[in-house]
């Protein structure tokens, strides 16, 4: 069952380049696995066969997951979007009233949520609260720890 996935022009490239790497380096790695495996004998006692064919399985099972993502994704065109309001690719600089610290975050669609990189995605607890706010707005966001009380101090693309 497929549904519609929304990429930023960076997300979908990524998405498209470690699919071609699947394809193109990954799937003839196994395929030599495999090959040299069988050359081995006797294919009923062969561990490595065994080993190289639930690998591709692996692998085939991967791509075609990723396949079914690309065919599915949408690239995301933020010319459109209002910039006076917190949407997806807004940058949003917030400050936690409670602890009065400030932090900035990009909200992206989940598949490129990396809070590494400070994306956040709009599916999180974080960006569903965050979602439509505009610069002074306070947004109450449920989290497990609590509630969040989070200003918006800033937002740009």
């Amino acid at each position: 069952m497929s549904h519609i996935a929304y990429y930023t022009a960076e997300g979908l490239k990524k998405l498209k380049d470690d699919l071609y790497n699947l394809k193109m380096v990954e799937r003839p790695k196994i395929s030599q696995q495999i090959a040299e495996a069988r050359d081995k004998g006797d294919l009923s006692e062969n561990a490595e066969y065994d080993a190289a064919k639930e690998a591709q399985g692996h692998l085939e099972a991967r791509i075609a997951k990723m396949e079914d993502l690309a065919a599915n994704a949408r690239l995301i065109d933020d010319s459109h979007i209002d910039n006076s309001k917190v949407y997806i690719l807004s940058r949003v600089k917030l400050k936690n009233l409670k602890s009065n610290t400030e932090v900035e975050y990009t909200l992206v669609a989940e598949n490129e949520a990396n809070l590494a990189l400070k994306k956040i995605s709009i599916d999180s607890p974080i960006g569903k609260g965050l979602l439509g706010k505009k610069v002074g707005d306070i947004a109450e966001v449920q989290v497990p720890a609590g509630t969040l009380q989070l200003e918006i101090l800033d937002i740009n693309r």
